[in-house]
C-alpha cells in the first residue's frame, strides 16, 4: 500500500464502510477530529485509490430478483467474456479467478426459468457449473488494514 494509514484513517474507514452516509461533521464526533482535518483526510485516501467509490446497496429480492446464483465458467476467450459480461445485465459481480475454472460470476435472476436463459447463454462460451445462493451470512464486512500491519500513529 503506497499510503500510509494512521489510526484515525482507520477509524473513518471503518466509519464510513459501515454507513458512507455519515455527514463530515459525524464522522469528525466519531473520530474525534475537526471537520475540516476529516474532509482532508477522506480526500487523500480517494487520492491514494483506497477509498473508490460510495453506492447504495440494494435488496435485489425487493427489486424482483428471486434467485442469486454463483456461476464457474471455464476457459474460454478473455474478449468474448468480457463482451457477454458487458451483455448481460443479470451478472452482477463478475471475477477472472485461478484454478480449473476460469470465471466466477454472481448473478440475479427473477426465477428458474430466467436462470436457465442466462446460464444457457453462458454455456455457448465454456463449460459452466451453477451453485443457487440460499443464505448470505456475510456481505459488505467492513475491511481494515491485515491486523500485523499496525497503523501508524
Amino acid at each position: 500500500m503506497s499510503y500510509a494509514l494512521d489510526s484515525y484513517d482507520t477509524r473513518l474507514l471503518a466509519e464510513l464502510q459501515a454507513d458512507a452516509r455519515l455527514s463530515l461533521a459525524e464522522l469528525g464526533r466519531r473520530v474525534h477530529l475537526s471537520q475540516p482535518a476529516v474532509a482532508e483526510r477522506v480526500r487523500k485516501l480517494e487520492a491514494a485509490g483506497v477509498i473508490t467509490g460510495y453506492r447504495a446497496t440494494v435488496n435485489l429480492g425487493a427489486l424482483g430478483y428471486g434467485i442469486r446464483a454463483l456461476v464457474r465458467v471455464g476457459r474460454t476467450d478473455y474478449a468474448r467474456m468480457l463482451e457477454l459480461i458487458a451483455q448481460t445485465a443479470e451478472i452482477a459481480n463478475a471475477w477472472n479467478i485461478t484454478g480449473e475454472d476460469s470465471w466466477m460470476l454472481e448473478i440475479a435472476v427473477t426465477d428458474v426459468a430466467h436462470l436457465d436463459a442466462v446460464v444457457s447463454r453462458l454455456c455457448l462460451l465454456a463449460e459452466t457449473s451453477t451453485s443457487i445462493i440460499l443464505k448470505t451470512l456475510c456481505e459488505h464486512r467492513v475491511m481494515l488494514p491485515p491486523a500485523g500491519r499496525a497503523p501508524r500513529e
